[in-house]
């Protein structure tokens, strides 16, 4: 087998049933197998040819292959060119219960029937999954967060309208059970906080927490806690704490973790904001 194979798989501590594969391939074939989880692959680069569902299947560099539960298929490189691609498996135990949320009904007989698909939507939700696999400091919350918004995707790929919420609406009453989760966020501001904790304080299952918060909010519980503490960062670095204590105080489980989190919010890094009110 050439060197230019490459297998390599990972799994997060907190991410509890979802595994993720990064592969080069030059010469190596698959045989037939099928795998208990739903599988959501990003082909990177090459073509990745394959046997599956009774046809042959080319996904190209930007395409997704989806594959159900039980789906017997193989694969190789086509081409001349290193296959190198992404691959979700996510367990039906896992997905499952967000889909139902989401409004799918009769969700153990759900499936995907495309299995090559060029939608850079869909693309974008399995590359983010895969990010949070890869990365150390990835949180519960923010798994959870993301895995239910790829849910409600794949929900609405199969027809299910997307919700319009309060926020999106003229009304916008008050809801003592959300604001009660606020609270808990903003008391917990340094802390992991989990799902589960969460849907406890509300009183309601944990997916549909998640889906009835946003639509009051207009974030996810983990958006909306990432953007407070930000803030409250943003208020300490202007009182002068140390960039260290910054990040220690609000939760931030390092320097570079905090950069990439406050950097999308103001444009620049901490560093270059404190530096900005020094000169002011």
């Amino acid at each position: 087998m050439s060197t230019e194979n490459r297998f390599q798989f990972a799994k997060s501590t907190v991410l509890d049933e979802i595994m993720l594969l990064e592969a080069s391939m030059s010469d190596f074939s698959y045989g037939t197998h099928a795998h208990e989880e739903f599988s959501f692959g990003v082909t990177l680069s090459g073509r990745q040819d394959f046997f599956a569902l009774g046809e042959h299947h080319k996904s190209y560099s930007g395409n997704v292959i989806v594959f159900n539960p039980e789906d017997a298929h193989d694969g190789h490189s086509g081409g001349d060119d290193t296959l190198h691609y992404k691959m979700l498996y996510v367990h039906p135990d896992q997905l499952l219960p967000m889909l139902q949320s989401a409004g799918v009904r009769r969700v153990q007989d759900f499936r995907i029937e495309q299995v090559v698909q060029n939608d850079t939507v869909l693309k974008a939700h399995v590359l983010r999954l895969a990010a949070l696999v890869e990365s150390d400091s990835s949180s519960a919350l923010e798994y959870s967060s993301a895995l239910f918004e790829f849910a409600e995707y794949l929900a609405y790929q199969q027809g299910i309208p997307r919700p319009v919420g309060l926020v999106e609406s003229k009304r916008r009453a008050k809801d003592p059970v959300f604001e009660r989760v606020r609270d808990y966020l903003h008391a917990h501001v340094g802390e992991e906080v989990s799902l589960d904790e969460l849907s406890h304080v509300a009183h309601m299952s944990k997916y549909h927490l998640l889906r009835c918060f946003r639509d009051y909010f207009g974030m996810t519980p983990h958006q909306y806690w990432q953007n407070y503490r930000i803030n409250r960062a943003k208020e300490a670095l202007e009182l002068g704490m140390p960039l260290a204590d910054v990040a220690f105080t609000f939760g931030f489980s390092d320097l570079s973790y905090f950069n990439r989190r406050f950097k999308p919010m103001f444009g620049l890094t901490p560093y270059q904001f404190r530096r900005t009110l020094l000169r002011t």
